[in-house]
């Protein structure tokens, strides 16, 4: 029975493999950034309509489409976020020319959100057809906002409401050869600790600096100080990533501004060196405004953000035996740890979760730039492996199955 089920779903998957394709190339051409993805969550809900799954509204633009079995059993979230970045594209990846690129200015998948959404379709298709074979139900959830980490409020009430046992991810990975997958157990992608600093000072002619206080003089040497801080004071065995992206100050050549505004974002995985870290920021940010005689004022997103993205283990063994029973032998691989962030970890302090990478470079085709780059790009061959890696999870979870995967 398994093995005639792992073969059905591959042979769906295949079925499905160029309309996957123009789905990821769909979602790609016509992207919306976070809040706006009107048209892109119209079209989602047009497609699962189109397979008789009844639509849940959720505030904003994300949505719920449910498969239910019609027989008792689990309840399964397929999660897929949806938003594009608020950058513009490059019309070529690595090596040349992309197979499409995004027609809206100043909006563009270069995090592989496309790709997520495209694989969530696909699993969707494969799932209705073999549905008959299924129990339990499978709740397919587009959370909007995930750049900016709006929408899991809203998708993990709907989510507590349905009583779901547990929730599934994915997330394509530039770093990760096209055909690989990563299921480990424990944390899979970093915390994050928010940096929204407001150094005040007073402002002044640029003539006479002694009758103003530069809070810009204070700002830039935060920065100095924090980054020798962090090697001084942290524990260099425990990495904490430290990235000072904005600094704004000023509008004029002549005149000392009111203040000067510093943003960026710190990345961890230990939790007791997150703290560590939170609390120097603020520490070195009021020591050197004094000095200065300035003040500082924190932001919202001051202090941790987010935790890590962490794996259940009984689920990482289940989706690393899936993985081995439906690819090719070296596809799974190990050790792979992510220092970027995702409101996914939000899930975990609620349910079970299992968060997949699927890799997606490929040097040859020019695949394999950063995320967030204007070049990224993936391998679209990788979609396939994606679509059945996921219905295979399902129907294992939804089946009750267990196991260990092979060393």
């Amino acid at each position: 029975m398994n093995q005639d089920i792992n073969q059905l779903i591959m042979e769906k998957a295949k079925e499905y493999e160029s309309y996957v394709i123009q789905q990821r190339r769909h979602f790609h051409t016509y992207a919306e950034v976070t809040a706006k993805e009107f048209e892109t969550s119209k079209y989602l809900k047009e497609e699962a309509a189109k397979l008789g799954l009844p639509i849940q509204e959720l505030k904003g633009t994300g949505f719920i489409a449910t498969l239910d079995t019609g027989r008792p059993g689990k309840t399964l979230a397929i999660r897929s976020d949806i938003d594009a970045l608020p950058m513009d594209e490059d019309s070529e990846n690595l090596k040349g020319p992309k197979t499409c690129v995004s027609v809206n200015p100043g909006a563009c998948h270069a995090c592989g959100h496309d790709a997520h959404m495209a694989i969530a379709l696909g699993a969707m298709k494969v799932l209705c057809d073999i549905r008959e074979q299924l129990s339990g139900k499978i709740l397919f959830a587009f959370e909007e906002g995930e750049e900016q980490g709006t929408g899991w409020p809203v998708m993990s009430e709907a989510l507590i409401a349905h009583k779901i046992d547990a929730i599934y991810g994915n997330h394509v990975t530039a770093f990760m050869d096209a055909g690989t997958f990563c299921a480990d157990e424990g944390p899979r992608m970093a915390g994050a600790i928010g940096i929204e600093v407001t150094v005040n000072g007073k402002s002044g002619h640029g003539s006479r600096p002694d009758l103003a206080v530069n809070p810009i003089v204070a700002a830039s040497q935060i920065v100095t100080q924090l980054n020798t801080a962090w090697s001084t004071r942290l524990d260099v065995t425990k990495t904490v990533t430290l990235s000072v992206c904005m600094f704004q100050a000023g509008h004029m050549s002549n005149i000392i501004p009111d203040s000067a505004f510093l943003g960026g974002s710190c990345r961890y995985f230990d939790i007791e060196e997150s703290h560590k870290a939170a609390a120097i920021i603020e520490q070195v940010a009021e020591g050197v405004a004094a000095v200065n005689e300035c003040t500082v004022t924190f932001g919202k997103k001051q202090g941790i953000i987010t935790t890590p993205v962490m794996n259940t283990p009984e689920l990482a063994q289940l989706s690393q035996k899936g993985i081995q029973e439906m690819m090719p032998k070296g596809s799974l691989v190990h050790d792979v740890k992510w220092f970027a962030s995702e409101p996914f970890s939000r899930y975990y302090d609620l349910f079970p979760c299992m968060f997949n990478f699927i890799g997606v470079c490929n040097e040859e085709k020019g695949c394999g730039a950063e995320h967030h780059n204007g070049k990224f790009d993936i391998d679209e061959d990788a979609l396939q492996g994606g679509v059945a890696v996921t219905a295979k999870f399902a129907v294992d979870f939804l089946a009750g199955g267990k196991g260990e995967a092979d060393d």
